[in-house]
């Protein structure tokens, strides 16, 4: 169902947290395999409904990378979120050329991670 994800995580999120992250989640855009009917990819998108949006995830099983399954799931959504004044997401200086294809530019932005609490198993806001 859920498994295979967040591949390189030193502390991945267990299934049931993965769900409850997909649940949680303002809009979420799946891709599954029409012959095995697994999820095969994710984006999610989190919004004040308002003005702004931000994308946190885009997975895609590492057995079904370089298929372009990634450039579907951002095109979807952001055919989704095509009303939204602003759109942020942050990735590694090494993505930034994927997502410029989709008219995103690099911007500066500030982030904290605390790693311990990357299963999400510690806190629930």
């Amino acid at each position: 169902m859920l498994q295979g994800f967040f591949v390189d995580w030193p502390n991945p999120p267990a299934t049931e947290t993965h769900l409850r992250l997909l649940k949680n989640s303002d809009m979420v855009v799946l891709a599954i395999d029409t012959k095995t009917r697994l999820v095969i990819g994710f984006i999610t998108a989190i919004s004040d409904r308002v003005l702004s949006c931000y994308i946190p995830f885009l997975e895609v099983l590492p057995a079904y990378q370089g298929r372009k399954m990634g450039q579907k799931l951002v095109r979807k959504m952001l055919q989704k979120l095509k009303s939204v004044y602003m759109i942020d997401l942050m990735c590694d200086k090494k993505l930034q050329g994927f997502y410029k294809r989709f008219k995103m530019q690099p911007s500066t932005g500030m982030i904290s991670r605390n790693y311990k609490n990357q299963s999400g198993k510690t806190h629930r806001i």
